[in-house]
């Protein structure tokens, strides 16, 4: 049982170091700042929504994912 969480815990360890690698290049690559991604600047408010970016880091880490399962 503990040798199973174990496992566990360190693939879920495995998983945030990728997604942290990724948030630390993705600026040098463009991530955050592709076509897709909604921004609207007003006087004083800025919404910023990531969607391409959004659904880029999804498609990656779905596959990193799978490859974990095979």
């Amino acid at each position: 049982m503990f040798q199973e969480f174990g496992k566990a815990l360190i693939g879920i360890g495995v998983v945030l170091v990728i997604i942290g690698i990724i948030f630390l290049l993705g600026g040098k690559f463009g991530i955050g700042h592709l076509p897709g991604d909604i921004i609207l600047k007003r006087d004083n408010f800025t919404f910023y929504f990531p969607l391409m970016s959004s659904i880029i880091l999804s498609v990656v880490l779905t596959l990193i994912l799978w490859l974990f399962r095979k």
